[in-house]
């Protein structure tokens, strides 16, 4: 089993969200990916909360892991994939 990066940082661009890593890695994801971040608000969106293995975004019901970020994989219907 591999420790992942921990998240530091998330911050928003027009079409990405960009996501630091405690490794000093940044990581461009497509807002396309994650239909609840692109509608999302601003102010939806800056309401995040980093631990260990994601991002959870409770007020746009999303929660992103660094496994997920890291393996390029996107949200399925909505729901994040595992």
């Amino acid at each position: 089993m591999s420790i992942l990066p921990a998240p530091t940082k998330v911050e928003f661009d027009e079409n990405l969200f960009w996501v630091s890593l405690e490794d000093g890695r940044k990581i461009g994801v497509p807002l396309a990916w994650y239909p609840r971040l692109l509608k999302g608000t601003s102010d939806g969106r800056s309401n995040y909360f980093l631990s260990p293995s994601g991002i959870h975004w409770e007020t746009l019901d999303e929660d992103i892991s660094i496994e997920a970020i890291l393996n390029g994989r996107m949200a399925f219907d909505g729901k994040q994939a595992a």
